[in-house]
């Protein structure tokens, strides 16, 4: 990791700059991906997935035999904590719910809003370097919470032409049936315009990775809306002189791990903690099966030490991480300062692997600065809002003239007359 000891604040901006490439050239990438899937359907998923999965496939669709032999193939252990996430999951969101909105503005004229679930979503669950089954608990749980009426996953399969059981088992436990064997650009493409398999959905949801992330926001273009655009996981850890070295490094690796396109920085206000820091991560780091990917990451990764408190919370704003650890006596306090950030992990004992996998909340979050102005994925994402409005004669009596007056201000006399007939009609009753 780079050291930066009271850097400027006009250098800020720099040191915190992700380790992405240029959107434009990866869209130049992603865009014939997509013209060829709306084009050719099918026939372009199976070239693709030969391309990028080196399998062959006739048929997308994962069976049901393959569905319950997943169950098999996932030990008691595993099976019993992704019970345990689908019910912290399911608590959190379901406890989002909304009752519908009813306010008369004045006598007469009544107002209303209800929430609606959209009617078919698609599920992305990356596969590559790690099955992220937590991911499908995630998304298909306020899925269906919402009442969504076609829920549709992809995923990418592995060279034998399969997915990992325990994406299988977590869309299982969830709910999700409809599950298709294909990844990466080409399955976002494949829900945006349909395929022969793959019907077309309304909202596209899940992380991946930067050709992912290029796919989503293409396909938001023309065709379908998306969550969010999540690219490259990435977290911001503050950490006061009470905290404990070891947490720390914990912390930072267990982001770094994700990927080498993933972003850690370390920001404090004690530099007396960085030499024990060093330690905790040459020695953690020596112990990971993924340690190869998490020493990469680091390699695009910063620690710095700003003079104040203060000074820590205005680089974090300016970050906007997707996930923030305060590792802090008063973290309460720094989080009420906080305007930008995905999901915020408050105190010594708090890890992120807890909402990665089961404290409850949602971890498909905002990246890559989208925190400024994104949420993460909940309930919410999965509706959309309806609003009514029913009108009395004698609502329309004391509304009417108000609304004539500002359609005539506005030269929009077609807008004034609706009002004005039934006004007239009124005029005899």
């Amino acid at each position: 990791m780079k050291d930066y000891t009271y850097p400027k604040r006009d250098s800020w901006e720099h040191l915190l700059k992700r380790p992405t490439e240029s959107l434009s050239d990866i869209r130049k990438i992603v865009q014939p991906i997509m013209d060829a899937v709306q084009s050719n359907g099918d026939d372009a998923l199976k070239a693709y997935t030969k391309k990028f999965d080196g399998i062959e496939l006739d048929n997308f669709l994962v069976n049901d035999h393959e569905i319950k032999s997943a169950s098999s193939a996932v030990s008691d252990k595993l099976k019993e904590a992704i019970k345990v996430a689908h019910d912290n999951i399911f608590q959190f969101h379901e406890a989002q719910v909304t009752v519908p909105l009813k306010i008369e503005t004045m006598p007469g004229v009544l107002c209303e809003r209800k929430s609606v679930a959209i009617p078919k979503v698609g599920l992305y669950i990356p596969g590559g370097t790690a099955p992220l089954f937590s991911t499908v608990l995630m998304l298909a749980i306020p899925a269906k919470i919402a009442g969504c009426k076609e829920i549709v996953l992809c995923t990418p399969p592995n060279k034998e032409g399969k997915i990992h059981p325990a994406i299988l088992y977590a869309a299982e436990v969830a709910g999700i049936t409809k599950i298709f064997k294909v990844g990466g650009a080409q399955a976002i493409a494949a829900f945006a315009y349909g395929t022969e398999s793959i019907p077309k959905v309304d909202k596209i949801f899940g992380p991946g990775n930067q050709y992912v992330t290029a796919a989503k926001q293409l396909a938001s273009l023309e065709a379908v809306a998306i969550d969010m655009p999540a690219g490259p996981s990435e977290v911001l850890v503050y950490a006061d002189k009470g905290a404990d070295p070891g947490f720390v490094a914990a912390d930072l690796l267990s982001q770094a791990e994700h990927g080498v396109d993933s972003q850690v920085i370390f920001v404090t206000t004690y530099p007396e903690m960085l030499n024990a820091l060093q330690k905790e991560i040459y020695h953690q780091l020596s112990e990971l099966p993924r340690w190869e990917i998490a020493d990469r990451c680091l390699q695009n990764s910063a620690v710095i030490i700003l003079k104040s408190e203060a000074e820590c919370i205005d680089l974090i704003n300016l970050y906007a991480p997707e996930h923030l650890i305060l590792l802090a006596e008063n973290a309460r306090e720094i989080a009420g300062q906080i305007e930008n950030a995905g999901s915020i992990f408050l105190g010594y004992y708090t890890p992120e692997s807890a909402g990665d996998y089961a404290s409850g909340t949602n971890h498909t979050l905002p990246t890559n600065g989208a925190a400024r102005a994104y949420s993460g994925v909940s309930l919410d994402s999965f509706v959309k809002n309806i609003t009514y409005q029913e009108i009395t004669p004698e609502g329309l009596r004391s509304l009417g003239p108000h609304v004539e007056e500002m359609a005539e201000a506005e030269s929009l006399r077609a807008h004034k007359n609706a009002v004005t007939v039934r006004l007239n009609s009124l005029k005899n009753k």
